[in-house]
């Protein structure tokens, strides 16, 4: 019971990352030593589990798929995902600016940190960190389209983003922010839609077992170079995750409704400051400029600090244990 409450633990612990697009539950679950365990367990549920359930029976078909472990990680995971979500919308409606700083910093300690997982660099480890690196560069430069209500896109979305929430670096939520649903997932979270969720649980399902197994075959025999190439998707991915961006186009979700929501569709990364013009007094109507900073940039400066600094102590804190 101790060994599946600590286990539980760790649930909450990833079901935290992976609402937060900039760690990954699959990098937590990396530094608190279930990883392997975790694919291996997901690995075992395939077509031969409901033949096993028919010819072995309920008991030994739960023991083959290491069910109590499954069961005490995800309903950790679930608790957390739940509490959560309704703290991070806020945020990112208020307080956008300190909540992607937050992430920044988040992502930066884990770039440092996937990356000593690496057991050896060579040519082949850089060409896939730098390729990681490109890919996931031009996927921040990505704009969302506004296809966001239709069932086969949420589905798509949730086989997608599973697949990253269990790679240690890679944050599914991120994912989602970059296919333009991570509000919709949010406020679904939260208003507890069912239909919604239901429709992205099923992409999570459909993902988790496809996935699984061949990324527990690449961890085995390709080790190096796929830490590399998820080291490289953390670098490109920080051009997503700057506070400061300058909105230029929106799309309106159910435009002229009462849960109508606007979502960011084109943005460009900018620096933390603002001009201001008006005319110079004495200077025959000319106008003069001033750039100011945001008042706020100390404080998202020391929240990304926080940021950075969490991940060490996470790490640190698991090394001992």
């Amino acid at each position: 019971m101790r060994r599946y409450i600590g286990i539980a633990a760790r649930g909450l612990a990833m079901g935290a990352a992976d609402i937060v697009p900039g760690v990954s539950g699959g990098t937590i679950a990396f530094i608190t030593g279930i990883y392997e365990e975790l694919l291996e367990s997901l690995s075992s549920l395939n077509f031969g589990t409901l033949k096993s359930l028919f010819t072995e029976g309920i008991s030994a078909t739960w023991t083959k798929v290491n069910g109590n472990f499954l069961v005490a990680l995800f309903s950790g995971v679930l608790i957390s995902i739940f509490s959560l979500a309704k703290a991070i919308e806020y945020f990112l409606e208020f307080h956008p600016h300190l909540l992607w700083s937050f992430f920044f910093g988040l992502v930066g300690a884990s770039i440092i940190y996937v990356a000593k997982q690496v057991e050896k660099w060579n040519v082949q480890s850089i060409l896939a960190l730098v390729a990681g690196g490109i890919l996931a560069y031009y996927l921040t430069t990505l704009h969302p389209g506004e296809n966001l209500d239709s069932w086969w896109y949420i589905v798509i979305c949730g086989s997608v983003a599973i697949c990253a929430m269990i790679l240690p670096g890679i944050s599914g939520s991120f994912i989602l922010l970059i296919l333009g649903i991570y509000p919709a997932v949010l406020a679904a979270l939260t208003d507890f839609n069912i239909p919604f969720i239901l429709l992205f649980a099923t992409g999570c399902i459909a993902g988790l077992l496809l996935f699984s197994k061949g990324l527990n075959w690449m961890f085995k025999n390709r080790k190096s170079i796929t830490i590399a190439t998820l080291t490289g998707f953390l670098i490109g991915s920080l051009n997503k995750l700057w506070p400061w961006k300058n909105v230029t186009h929106v799309y309106l979700k159910h435009e002229g409704k009462e849960d109508e929501q606007m979502i960011n569709l084109i943005e460009y990364n900018q620096l933390p400051t603002a001009e201001f013009s008006f005319p110079a007094p004495g200077s025959n109507g000319l106008v003069t400029k001033w750039v100011v900073a945001d008042p706020q940039i100390g404080m998202a400066i020391g929240i990304a600090v926080f940021g950075f600094a969490l991940i060490f102590l996470m790490e640190r804190f698991a090394s001992k244990s």
